[in-house]
C-alpha cells in the first residue's frame, strides 16, 4: 500500500534541491549583515590580501603569486546598478549568488551531458 493520500503532489527530490538552493541564495546576505552586527570587519574566509596579511602579521608567498592570477569577476559581490548601503549590498550578493548558480548549474549540466554522451560512444 502506498504511503499517499489521494491528490497530494509530491515534490520532486530535484524541486527540493532548487528550493534549498534558492533559499540559501536568499539567505546569502547574512554572510554580510552578521559581521557587522558583531562589529567585525568583514564576512569570515573573505579577506583580501592585504586583510590576511594584517590580520597574520605576513603574507605567505604562494598565496601572493595566486592572488594576483586571480581576480574576482563581481569584486565584492557588487552588480551595476546597484545601491549603496545594506539593501544595495544584500542586493548584489544575492543577484551574484543567482549568476553563480546559473553558471556553476550549467556548466554541471553541460559537463554531464558529455560525460554521459562519451559513455554511449556517440
Amino acid at each position: 500500500m502506498r504511503n499517499e493520500k489521494k491528490g497530494e503532489k509530491r515534490i520532486s527530490t530535484a524541486k527540493k534541491l532548487w528550493i534549498g538552493i534558492g533559499i540559501l541564495a536568499l539567505l546569502s546576505p547574512l554572510g554580510l549583515i552578521i559581521p557587522q552586527w558583531f562589529g567585525s570587519e568583514g564576512a569570515w574566509g573573505e579577506w583580501g590580501s592585504d586583510t590576511i596579511e594584517k590580520m597574520v602579521g605576513f603574507m605567505p608567498q604562494g598565496m601572493k603569486r595566486l592572488a594576483q592570477k586571480w581576480e574576482a569577476p563581481m569584486m565584492g559581490y557588487a552588480v551595476p546598478g546597484q545601491g549603496r548601503g545594506l539593501t544595495g549590498e544584500s542586493f548584489g550578493y544575492i543577484i551574484t549568488g543567482i549568476i553563480g548558480i546559473a553558471l556553476t548549474s550549467g556548466l554541471m549540466f553541460l559537463i554531464a551531458k558529455a560525460l554521459i554522451r562519451k559513455k554511449n560512444g556517440r
